[in-house]
């Protein structure tokens, strides 16, 4: 290759390297730009919808902490999320280990089934049998009902996903804990779980931010503002116009993400988000 050559191909490999990290840095700005609106937004005194340095102040969070409803329904939030991951957690675990071990005609069909019917009837489709079977069992105004309509919406994904790490544990570590002796309830207590925690932390995690953002059901079934969670009472901060209060908005936005935030940073520090269980056959 000549010298001419050999410096046009540079030219158009330094122009493709330079558009590709031009094209990044727009992207980057692009989803950047939210979250620089909710880093300083609660701190400004007259909080627009452009992100700009602030006008520094705490009355924002001040004039959160006067309502009455805010901190009471992040409470509510941590309540519906721990109940649903929990419930979620435990019957998927219980659902995966059975039709992972029990052969039964049909059980592919019927994990696949449950999944794609999940998938089809949404909260949205189903809100009208929803809200009258919650009627029918007196779940109204319940925070209890509405953990076991998000958990029952959840578990058929939930069971699909652990079903594959119970798949991956050796049948042989469950026959050595028979031999000595140890009941069903024992080898999934002190053997699968423990083998399969990545698994479950991935549920749970998935479990949490499902009911964390979920504003439909819970608005549907609960009549009481002081059960509302958060993303219910975040639909109170506009005014009767439509108009919505930015400094409530941004302040309420920047306590109400911090828990999922958290959440995410300490499971990846503890599992890294590696889902396997690192068993060696």
């Amino acid at each position: 290759m000549t010298p001419l050559k050999l410096r046009n191909a540079e030219a158009r490999r330094t122009v493709r390297t330079i558009g590709y990290y031009t094209c990044c840095c727009l992207l980057l700005a692009f989803f950047s730009l939210p979250l620089l609106w909710l880093a300083f937004a609660p701190f400004d005194r007259d909080p627009g919808v452009a992100a700009s340095l602030p006008a520094f102040t705490l009355d924002n969070f001040g004039e959160l902490l006067d309502n009455p409803y805010a901190m009471r329904s992040l409470g509510n939030s941590v309540l519906l999320a721990a109940g649903t991951g929990a419930a979620v957690v435990v019957f998927a675990a219980l659902a995966a280990y059975a039709l992972s071990r029990v052969r039964i005609p049909g059980r592919d069909a019927l994990l696949y089934a449950l999944l794609l019917l999940s998938s089809i009837v949404t909260g949205t489709a189903a809100m009208v049998p929803l809200f009258n079977l919650a009627y029918e069992l007196n779940l109204i105004d319940s925070q209890l009902g509405v953990i076991l309509v998000l958990s029952g919406g959840l578990l058929p994904s939930a069971i699909f996903i652990l079903k594959d790490f119970m798949d991956g544990m050796p049948r042989s570590y469950e026959e050595s804990a028979q031999v000595f002796g140890a009941s069903p309830l024992q080898i999934v207590a002190h053997l699968v779980v423990p083998l399969v925690r990545p698994g479950l932390a991935t549920i749970a995690v998935w479990s949490v931010a499902q009911v964390w953002g979920n504003f439909l059901i819970p608005f549907l079934l609960l009549r009481d503002p002081e059960k509302s969670p958060a993303a219910v009472v975040m639909y109170t901060f506009y005014t009767e116009g439509g108009q919505p209060d930015l400094a409530l908005i941004s302040s309420f936005s920047l306590l109400y993400s911090l828990p999922v935030v958290l959440m995410f940073v300490l499971v990846s520090s503890r599992y890294g988000f590696r889902f396997h269980g690192g068993i060696k056959r």
